[in-house]
């Protein structure tokens, strides 16, 4: 399995916070012969604002010496999570957490932003110190 991502726990919690149930913690995505670990699965209790809804949520802490190659590994790896659930669990939506601080500092750069929303990336921001779920970037 993979090492944690220094920001997990935090993402973890302000997940909770925010309502969700923490369902698995990696969540394993199992195709065929292969199997990849995302970070969370998660879902929405039926009485909750977002009923039901369920989540698989990678998260990123872009701490490597190259932010934009941390940004080229996250996007292939959600590719291919995405890819996988699409076959193995279409009911969930798929998300990269982040958080505040990067969010602000690097992904508010012209150059990432055009990334973004040509490759439409979901993102959970999350301010780490209150681990509260700031913005949902669909």
């Amino acid at each position: 399995m993979p090492k944690l991502d220094i920001i997990h726990n935090g993402v973890k919690n302000a997940l909770v916070k925010d309502g969700w149930a923490i369902t698995d913690d990696p969540y394993i995505i199992q195709y065929r012969r292969t199997t990849l670990y995302a970070d969370l699965g998660a879902e929405r209790p039926i009485a909750a604002e977002r009923d039901g809804q369920k989540l698989v949520v990678e998260v990123k802490s872009f701490v490597g010496a190259s932010k934009i190659q941390d940004l080229k590994e996250a996007l292939g790896q959600y590719d291919i999570y995405r890819y996988l659930l699409e076959e193995t669990a279409p009911e969930r939506k798929l998300y990269v957490a982040v958080g505040t601080v990067i969010y602000k500092s690097f992904f508010n750069q012209d150059v990432v932003q055009l990334i973004l929303s040509k490759h439409r990336l979901p993102l959970i921001v999350v301010n780490l110190e209150a681990e509260e779920i700031e913005q949902w970037i669909n």
